[in-house]
């Protein structure tokens, strides 16, 4: 299991994965009158209250000093806090299947970035591979865009915000990448200071704490706070290992997861094309997959 979890591939899909149970999940929330900023919060102490324990039982729990707390709350803004507050608010507009697919513009915003800072790039099969995510995410905007049902033009636009931020954070957090700090330490501080930012806004916008909202949807809570903490380790550990751009296609995989459950879990309906463009993003997931083995 130990080597399993040292094999780029395989993070990349358990981490995909996971990244697509957020979706139904906060999609629940949202209908059982949630507010973003709190289901934000138990993503960020999910992470927290799995991470914490680990960190302890390690003797690995040091408090962060000097570039490492600049990290800490740079990445911490534009990975979790922002990004965060976004897709669950659009998500109640746009349907956690079409907000899961704009994951899928992800690696392709990665990749612009990384060609602009000089950073390691895919090899021409895995350039191939990110093409074809674009293609079929463009392919699903396109059909969801025109559909009879389709949300106003500025939710969807705002959804298109998501992936740029996580691309943001996908390159910062490879460049400024402190030396010698774990994964786990990073995710756990990282997540730590959100869940402290969170608070602070949510008592600046309610003056209180609303605990009575997290009781319309316990069972989501849970499984949210259980999906978070296994999640954020994994996700550390291939930004280590793989690098802002293999990272970036969880994207993919947290597409297509988040497609199916959405249509299987919550009934959203999507049309024939938006099915067509998701098959075509599982392309893109099978050559990326390839493309990494090439490089082995």
């Amino acid at each position: 299991m130990t080597k399993l979890l040292q094999n780029p591939i395989v993070l990349l899909l358990m981490t995909g994965a996971l990244l697509g149970f957020n979706l139904p999940l906060g999609k629940i929330a949202s209908d059982a009158n949630v507010s973003p900023l709190i289901w934000a919060l138990i993503v960020s102490l999910g992470a927290c209250s799995i991470l914490l324990p680990i960190l302890i039982a390690q003797k690995r729990l040091v408090l962060p000093k000097s570039n490492m707390i600049r990290y800490i709350i740079i990445s911490a803004f534009i990975s979790f806090i922002a990004p965060n507050i976004l897709l669950f608010s659009v998500m109640a507009h746009v349907g956690a299947g079409y907000m899961g697919l704009m994951f899928a513009l992800s690696p392709v915003f990665t990749l612009g970035l990384a060609i602009i800072f000089q950073m390691k790039t895919p090899n021409f099969i895995g350039i191939i591979g990110i093409s074809f995510g674009l293609i079929g995410a463009i392919i699903i905007s396109v059909t969801r865009g025109s559909a009879p049902d389709a949300p106003p033009l500025i939710w969807m636009a705002a959804s298109l915000l998501v992936p740029i931020m996580l691309a943001c954070g996908n390159i910062y957090r490879t460049l400024d990448w402190p030396k010698d700090a774990s994964p786990d330490s990073l995710a756990f501080w990282g997540h730590a200071f959100s869940v402290l930012v969170f608070i602070i806004l949510i008592f600046v916008q309610n003056g209180n704490f609303p605990v009575n909202e997290l009781t319309q949807s316990p069972l989501a809570a849970l499984a949210q706070l259980l999906v978070a903490g296994i999640l954020f380790p994994i996700f550390f550990r291939l930004q280590k290992k793989g690098g802002p751009v293999l990272l970036s296609q969880i994207g993919y995989v947290a597409a297509a997861v988040g497609l199916i459950l959405a249509t299987f879990i919550l009934g959203e309906l999507y049309s024939q094309m938006t099915w067509i463009g998701a098959a075509i993003i599982g392309v893109g997931i099978i050559i990326t997959i390839t493309s990494q083995k090439s490089n082995g």
